[in-house]
């Protein structure tokens, strides 16, 4: 039987101690193994993709089993920033050149419909977890300055979404930065993403669904209708349908010259920072390669990231951590123009992406009944919703309206 690194391209998922990794009620409820071996659906990954997947999934009728190998909520979705945003890495006027206008159109206003979607989420269920809607200010940098975002916001406005241009000067007067332009729009929410899964989980919990951990799988079938499953400790599980949402520790079978891991840096300042009052509503980022990207949390540290790379081991590195926190906290003070404390937490990820910033979601070609959700990019929460809905109306036998947008490629022989 092949081992476990066949299924999924395991790696560790963080360096260093992100922020969220002490935050109060991120404990759950786990079997320590399956009370069944048949379920309707198993879900592979127990971060913010499995716990809106199974949110998605449990109306309770279906067998619901969640699965990681990790502790629940443990793994990428701990890296998190949590900038919650409708807007893609990949900017509408661009990728309209990508992909066409109208598949581009519909990709950001799905990606809109979601924060929407998220912000009723977390009202329903009640969740603690920090969860506040956002502006976001989108700056003017080397790859789109002030002329390439005149045309973005012409582009979103067309799409349907609200955006305003700002000029230098109104930029300045506004927010006291110096930029030749910047986009300001709405659509956006930021929270505590470990405290926002967990709570999504223990919901889904409360409403039926399984949760297993640690269990591992290390062998993957599908035949006659069923996916079967193999665990390390030897059993077989079988289920109608698999969702793997393990994040970028990805599903072999869909590894794809499209889809890339590559590094990314954070740090978060101490409580009480002083910052700019307007960094209360908005978060921000640049178009820029690697852009920087910032936002306050209620407490008032300011969470920084960028300095991203090419590179899928770059992350681990001790010596990479300690320069490319320096050089963001720099931005970040050039930017702001203020000087910084310290950073009390400091970390690194990999995280996926793809050549047009959208997500990998859907069936996987050649198992039947089994979907992947991978290639996140900047926007991981954002589209673990999008793909909570593709998967789920795939489950229930209709197709979604935009599944054509994130399908994986067909595999070539």
């Amino acid at each position: 039987m092949p081992r476990s690194r066949d299924i999924t391209r395991q790696r560790d998922l963080h360096e260093s101690r992100p922020l969220w990794a002490g935050s109060p009620r991120l404990s759950l409820r786990a079997r320590p193994r399956p009370s069944r071996t048949d379920y309707d659906v198993i879900i592979v990954g127990a971060g913010i993709s499995g716990a809106l997947m199974a949110h998605a999934l449990a109306d309770g009728t279906r067998s619901v089993l969640v699965v990681d190998r990790r502790l629940p909520v443990h793994g990428s979705t701990l890296a998190s920033t949590a900038m919650i945003q409708h807007e893609i890495d990949i900017p509408l006027s661009r990728l309209s050149d990508m992909i066409g206008a109208p598949k581009a159109r519909r990709a950001w206003q799905r990606s809109a419909r979601a924060v929407e979607r998220l912000s009723g989420i977390v009202a329903d269920l009640g969740l603690t977890c920090g969860f506040e809607r956002k502006q976001t200010l989108f700056l003017a940098g080397e790859a789109y300055g002030r002329r390439a975002l005149r045309e973005e916001a012409e582009a979103r406005r067309a799409a349907g979404i609200a955006a305003e241009y700002l000029d230098a000067a109104t930029l300045a007067e506004r927010f006291s930065i110096t930029r030749t332009g910047a986009i300001l729009s709405d659509i956006s929410a930021a929270a505590n993403p470990a405290q926002m899964a967990a709570g999504i989980l223990r919901a889904a919990v409360a409403r039926g669904v399984e949760l297993v951990s640690p269990l591992e799988i290390t062998d993957l079938r599908s035949a006659a209708g069923r996916v079967f499953l193999a665990t390390a400790e030897g059993r077989i599980l079988s289920a109608g349908h698999a969702a793997f949402c393990s994040g970028y520790e990805f599903l072999e079978a869909v590894a794809d010259k499209e889809h890339a891991i590559v590094s990314t840096w954070a740090l978060a300042t101490p409580p009480g920072t002083p910052l700019p009052d307007w960094l209360k509503t908005c978060i921000v980022w640049e178009g820029a390669d690697p852009y920087l990207y910032l936002r306050r949390t209620r407490d008032g540290r300011l969470i920084v990231g960028g300095e991203d790379e090419d590179s899928a081991e770059a992350y681990a590195s001790a010596r990479k951590l300690r320069q490319k926190a320096a050089t963001i906290r720099r931005k970040a003070e050039t930017l702001l123009g203020l000087a910084l404390p310290e950073p009390d937490h400091v970390w690194a990820a990999p995280f996926g992406i793809t050549r047009t910033g959208l997500p990998l979601i859907g069936r996987v070609p050649g198992l039947e009944n089994v979907f992947a959700v991978m290639g996140f990019g900047g926007n991981g929460i954002t589209f673990s919703q999008i793909a909570a809905e593709i998967v789920a109306a795939g489950i229930a036998g209709h197709a979604d309206a935009d599944a054509d947008l994130f399908a994986f490629p067909s595999r070539q022989t």
